[in-house]
């Protein structure tokens, strides 16, 4: 986890997959302005609005840096990817997504309202980066569920498949904060820099809330719990954060 620079969007970040980067932290003499959609916002539609919201502030489109989403339901592997597909094609007429080498630097998330979604894929929030040195640490870690890395089915990396227990959801969740904590230590920083936890779960994180996730530092700014599921079926725990500067609604 070697971060590298993205110098048209004044922000590094940590490789991952096509779809997404495993975070983003802005680069000295900037900071991250984290804006969210109080209804979600249709993937194009949202994409429009973003790109004027990111121009009137004076940055390029490059300044993008992470997106939260919001799905009607999680995908299999095949609707994943052909989603994921659609997705990154205005990133690449942006000039942030190379296709030649599967290049993408910015974060995501991507999750489904168990009760209440969207009809379609949509914008919950996003990030950008800002001329303006904060003084304090500025990054957006990717969601993770618990999927070890790889190439191959979703079915064969995930942590426990199908086991919903109490000890089951426990490793689950301890595999996934293992993963929040290498991406930040990747920009150098830990859950003290954190200013904002997110939990995305329809099952009971209770038996493991205190001593897993408390205990670590997770929820220093308390802790935000979307009964929400991860996007893709099999999974049933994920969990961003961040430390942002300037965070605002519309």
């Amino acid at each position: 986890m070697t971060p590298i620079d993205f110098a048209a969007g004044n922000y590094r970040y940590v490789p991952s997959v096509f779809q997404y980067s495993a975070g983003a932290a802005a680069l000295p003499g900037h900071h991250v302005e984290r804006v969210m959609f109080r209804q979600p916002v249709p993937l194009k539609q949202g994409f429009a609005r973003i790109a004027g919201i990111i121009q009137t502030a004076g940055r390029p489109l490059t300044a993008f840096c992470a997106c939260e989403l919001r799905s009607p339901a999680p995908f299999d592997d095949a609707g994943f990817k052909a989603f994921n597909e659609v997705y990154v094609g205005t990133l690449a007429e942006w000039g942030i997504y190379d296709p030649a080498t599967k290049a993408n630097p910015v974060a995501r998330s991507n999750v489904c309202p168990e009760i209440g979604g969207p009809p379609e894929p949509s914008f919950h929030a996003f990030s950008y980066i800002a001329a303006g040195d904060a003084g304090v640490p500025q990054f957006v870690i990717s969601g993770s569920g618990e999927a070890r890395e790889g190439s191959g089915p979703y079915a064969e990396r995930i942590v426990r498949l199908n086991d919903t227990s109490a000890p089951g959801l426990r490793e689950k969740g301890v595999f996934v904060l293992e993963q929040m904590e290498k991406r930040m230590a990747a920009f150098g920083h830990g859950w003290p820099a954190t200013t904002a936890t997110q939990v995305y779960c329809v099952h009971d994180i209770h038996p493991f809330l205190a001593d897993e996730i408390v205990r670590r530092g997770a929820a220093r700014s308390g802790l935000t719990w979307h009964f929400n599921r991860p996007p893709v079926v099999g999974l049933d725990y994920e969990m961003d954060c961040r430390s942002v500067a300037v965070e605002r609604s519309l």
